[in-house]
């Protein structure tokens, strides 16, 4: 599927603003790297700022759609097999995803300078996210695999861990290996813990 100017802009203003942050990011660059004229990116966007809103609209709808929201959840695995399969690769989309990385940098840098983008980090870096594996927890203890606890504290002390070994993803790429193999033995250690026997 071909995509149109406004995706495009968007796309572009996704690696700019990851790069510059919002502030350091102006209009005239962002035409000029997408070989149009300043008016020509304003017949799709009347503003910077409306650049950005749909940007953050655009980022929020990719991420729920492929890893999940309290609107889409993933299933709920139905042995500790799939449970480890379906985590990795919510791992790996997470830190392979180009759109991703970049929304991730963008997040982290912008969530100091405005306030709808530090609802998103807290979203997407902590509560959401802990938010989707309560119900997963949920769902898994009435199938009788996961020792009956508190879902949602059982998944605050489950996400921090993987999403700080993420972000060292992020910063220090030399070090994936390592981080993805510490996530996997965490996993793994989580089922040792929380597993009904």
């Amino acid at each position: 599927m071909e995509r149109t100017t406004k995706d495009r802009i968007l796309d572009e203003a996704l690696v700019m603003f990851a790069e510059h942050g919002y502030k350091g990011t102006n209009l005239r660059d962002l035409a000029a790297r997408l070989e149009l004229s300043k008016s020509a990116l304003y017949k799709h966007y009347e503003s910077k700022e409306d650049i950005w809103n749909a940007l953050l609209d655009k980022m929020e709808a990719y991420y729920a759609q492929r890893f999940g929201s309290m609107d889409n959840l993933p299933p709920t695995p139905d042995s500790w097999e799939a449970f480890q399969q379906m985590m990795m690769g919510m791992i790996r989309f997470t830190v392979h995803d180009p759109q991703i990385i970049l929304t991730r940098k963008l997040l982290t840098i912008e969530q100091f300078h405005d306030a709808r983008v530090c609802k998103l980090a807290t979203k997407h870096f902590l509560e959401g996210t802990a938010n989707i594996y309560a119900k997963v927890f949920e769902g898994m203890m009435e199938k009788g695999l996961l020792k009956k606890s508190d879902p949602a504290m059982l998944a605050f002390s489950f996400t921090p861990p993987i999403s700080a070994l993420i972000h060292l993803c992020d910063r220090e790429p030399d070090r994936h290996d390592e981080a993805f193999e510490r996530m996997e033995a965490f996993v793994q250690h989580f089922i040792a813990i929380h597993a009904v026997k």
